[in-house]
């Protein structure tokens, strides 16, 4: 099937606006990005839909609910006003039918980051989680090339990313042959030869959570290898702890996504490395098939409906050039 690749911190219900002027007075088509929370994440692919956005002589509406309840309400409002299009982040796709149903019975439904493939959306923008948690793996065995016991932080499992990414991992730890349908269960050990996965605990984005999830596993685990921090808070807490604790060094970190950081722990030596999304692309690209879209242009659409936008490992070697170009395009 074709593939299209383009290269390149708030609480609860954030609501950033880019021109936002009365849709019918200036006659602007009107999108909006849903996100899964208000984290720097997502603060990164704002950016790019505003840039788009302004690009296009377009308004850009960036929605950052906290959980899938006040998701549903966001895009509840969203219909409501009428925007020409929506690109969500799908919290938890197996449950949310009805209402991703009611926006693309209403308006243009894309959906970036995670997907919800049963849905009537029109494309998937982002990356292949799979195939990006097997490169976290990767990085894994790099820092710990005699094996070890790994712990695994994640903020949530229902939504189809952070399980797809967290097999990933598992399975190139597991040195299996790689099948992205595969599913061990969350309250399971796992253990290969070299590498043994002792538990993945969830946090639901909620930074108190993810500390007390990092402390109680050093308490369980005392001599734990290495710990995996799979959504973009979680290495940087899992930082935070150790430092608290004394223990930097004593465990080797391994994270996902360009939390500020996470990118100067990897310059201080104190994290092994990243793997790295675009979100700025996710943002950027989003607002542009949209527009294209309600414009009449459905040429964009590639035949298996996904715009592969592909993940990159980030270590001591290249993280000062990638920060750099990430800086540049958010304008610092």
């Amino acid at each position: 099937m074709m593939k299209i690749r383009f290269g390149a911190l708030l609480l609860g219900l954030g609501i950033c606006l880019s021109g936002c002027g009365d849709k019918e007075e200036d006659g602007k088509k009107s999108y909006a990005l849903v996100t899964t929370g208000a984290v720097g994440f997502w603060e990164i692919c704002k950016k790019g839909g505003e840039d788009a956005g302004a690009e296009l002589g377009v308004q850009v509406e960036t929605l950052m609910p906290d959980g899938s309840t006040e998701q549903r309400k966001a895009l509840e409002d969203l219909i409501s006003k009428g925007v020409d299009g929506i690109s969500v982040a799908a919290i938890d796709p197996e449950n949310q039918a009805d209402i991703f149903g009611e926006v693309a019975d209403n308006t243009l439904l894309i959906t970036m980051d995670t997907d919800a493939p049963k849905s009537k959306r029109q494309v998937y923008i982002g990356m292949d989680n799979y195939n990006a948690g097997w490169m976290c793996g990767e990085l894994v065995k790099e820092a710990l090339p005699e094996g070890g016991e790994v712990i695994l932080f994640i903020g949530r499992l229902e939504q189809e990313n952070a399980k797809r990414r967290r097999q990933g991992v598992i399975d190139c730890l597991m040195e299996r042959k790689k099948d992205s349908s595969r599913y061990d269960l969350p309250g399971e050990v796992v253990k290969g030869e070299k590498y043994t996965v002792l538990a993945t605990r969830t946090d639901e984005i909620n930074m108190a959570k993810a500390k007390e999830n990092v402390e109680d596993e050093l308490t369980k685990n005392p001599d734990v290898d290495a710990m995996v921090g799979l959504f973009a808070y979680n290495p940087p807490i899992i930082l935070d702890v150790l430092r608290e604790r004394g223990d930097l060094g004593k465990v080797k970190i391994i994270g996902f996504d360009e939390d500020e950081e996470t990118l100067q722990g990897i310059v201080d030596g104190q994290i092994a490395g990243t793997v790295v999304q675009d979100p700025y692309a996710y943002g950027n690209q989003s607002i542009k098939v949209l527009h294209a879209l309600a414009t009449g242009d459905d040429s964009v659409i590639p035949e298996n409906k996904l715009f592969d936008i592909p993940a990159r490992m980030i270590r001591k070697d290249n993280v000062e050039a990638f920060w750099k170009d990430l800086n540049e395009k958010l304008g610092k």
